[in-house]
């Protein structure tokens, strides 16, 4: 049988409450105005607090039986005063809350302690709800507990976006961490805040403890001036091919990154009134190194053609230009025979002068015939060139020439390189040159290493190449001549000096405003190396 209710009204029971454990608002618990007044609170204010209080207020005995509720408590759960006093709270419990949470609650509130969680409550029409509860025990003049205050605020809806946000945000790493692309999202410092199971591989296959710098300094160097304003304008960026070089077994790897810009408003209380936001950029960074090689080796091939066709050419230039030499040297010699002779005024020998004027003209003619038939090298394009690639290719296509020389070559790229502006086709000529050098000094050398060491490097505003090898070197009183044409620092069977490719070299380093020496500290052999600035125009000619 239900127990009767209470005949008492709740503003009764509230003011029987007050008057037995607050007898006296003291003037010492209340603000400054008041405390100069002398004056003490009514209870009737508290009353009138504790009824409009837009929190649910329910007062009960020790054996949690409702002796009071505000009208807060009403709308909240549905029941009327006439309804709920008298009742266990336990009335307004769903099933659905486990027993643990409620032996939680019983031994803090028993140990004169306050407790603070949430329970599943049902309404009077049966609905549930997510109550926000605190309880704290009321003690008497002795200290004992004599009731229990409770209060609690449907927050049904609160938990309702917190969990959204929550499953949101889990859904989001979930396809983050499922995607097949690495993702990292950045703060405005560069800070990682957010990555995904892809973007951890590449740390290990990378060797890097951050990759992510690696990626932005090369897109920051791509981009230039762009980089800046597209995080204030078009916000994001595509497809941007970043070449990162492996050493030992990691092998070159190619990425292709884009990246978006987004802005977060900013959580802290003291930017409540004045709104403040972060921004973040979201990279991020595709591996396209499989597809990357397959177009390798199908444009390796080409290249090969590309370059023997070329090289042909300047075997063609080269040999013309070798007679128009050999030719010139008698020449000049006659030249200087005709002068000497006009200038002594020789009248004895008109007909032997008039004989070398004859040979000379017939040489001048041979001369401007063969520069005729000299072949041009075909205008190309000025484009960015990353000079690791062009390394690469050019060690691929001459992997063969290295094996049949037992020729080993220690590979130390810079991992990323910003490009310059120049002739792709030159560039490899110039390279190969070199490296062809080295080899040829290799084969002179009687040393047991044969090592051609190839390494890239950035330095200030400029792209560094070092190619070196372990040949005999070049002496240094030897060192300003080899840029000249034709010389050699072997002589031939007859003594005759021959070769245009240091020559060659030296120009396409000037066509591509860099910088060309031989390395004097280098003791191991010989030691070339090649600077080219980035991020400038660069013109080249279309003949050397």
């Amino acid at each position: 049988m239900r127990k009767p209710k209470p005949a008492f009204l709740a503003s009764q029971i509230t003011a029987e409450i007050l008057d037995t454990f607050i007898p006296e608002v003291t003037v010492a618990e209340k603000p400054s105005d008041v405390r100069k007044s002398g004056k003490s609170l009514p209870f009737s204010l508290f009353i009138r607090a504790v009824e409009q209080a837009p929190v649910a207020i329910s007062i009960t005995d020790k054996k949690a039986n409702i002796l009071y509720i505000n009208e807060a408590f009403t709308e909240v759960t549905g029941y009327q005063a006439n309804e709920i006093l008298g009742e266990n709270e336990s009335m307004l419990s769903d099933k659905c809350t486990p027993r643990q949470v409620y032996y939680d609650l019983w031994h803090t509130i028993s140990r004169k302690q306050i407790w603070h969680g949430r329970l599943v409550n049902r309404r009077k029409q049966g609905q549930r709800y997510l109550a926000d509860l605190t309880i704290a025990p009321m003690f008497d003049d002795s200290g004992a507990i004599s009731h229990y205050i409770g209060m609690h605020r449907d927050v049904t809806k609160a938990h309702n976006a917190e969990q959204q946000l929550n499953n949101q945000k889990q859904l989001i790493e979930s396809v983050i961490n499922a995607s097949p692309v690495a993702m990292v999202v950045l703060d405005s410092a560069h800070k990682i805040i957010l990555d995904n199971q892809m973007y951890k591989m590449l740390i290990s296959e990378l060797g890097h403890n951050e990759p992510v710098h690696i990626f932005l300094d090369a897109l920051q160097q791509d981009l230039g001036d762009l980089w800046a304003l597209a995080g204030e304008r078009t916000r994001s960026f595509n497809n941007r091919e970043v070449r990162v070089e492996g050493i030992g077994k990691r092998g070159t790897r190619w990425f292709s990154c884009s990246g978006n810009w987004f802005s977060e408003d900013d959580t802290l209380a003291d930017n409540f009134f004045s709104k403040q936001s972060s921004e973040y950029l979201l990279l991020s960074i595709n591996d396209i190194t499989l597809q990357r090689r397959q177009q390798e080796r199908l444009q390796l091939q080409t290249l090969r053609n590309l370059l023997a066709e070329e090289e042909h050419i300047r075997s063609i230039r080269e040999t013309l230009l070798g007679a128009m030499h050999q030719i010139r040297q008698p020449l000049n010699q006659i030249n200087a025979a005709i002068q000497i002779m006009t200038q002594r005024n020789d009248s004895q020998n008109l007909a032997l002068k008039d004989l070398l004027n004859q040979v000379q003209s017939m040489g001048e003619e041979t001369i401007a015939t063969l520069q005729k038939c000299v072949p041009e090298i075909p205008e190309t394009a000025i484009l960015p060139v990353n000079l690791n690639q062009l390394l690469h290719e050019v060690m691929l296509i001459y992997s063969n020439k290295f094996l049949a020389n037992g020729v080993v070559i220690d590979w130390m790229p810079n991992p990323v390189l910003p490009t310059i502006l120049g002739s792709e086709n030159k560039l490899r000529m110039l390279f190969k040159q070199l490296i062809d050098n080295a080899v040829n000094a290799l084969n002179r050398a009687s040393s047991k290493e044969r090592i051609i060491k190839i390494a890239t490097r950035v330095e200030n505003d400029w792209v560094q190449v070092v190619i070196a090898d372990t040949g005999p070197g070049i002496p240094a009183n030897q060192r300003s001549k080899v840029f000249e044409p034709f010389f050699t620092t072997q002589q031939g069977l007859e003594g005759v000096q021959s070769g245009m490719g240091l020559v060659m070299v030296r120009e396409i380093v000037n066509q591509h405003n860099g910088m060309l020496e031989i390395d004097p500290s280098y003791q191991e052999g010989c030691c070339f190396n090649i600077s080219f600035p980035y991020q400038q125009t660069v013109k080249v000619n279309s003949h050397e």
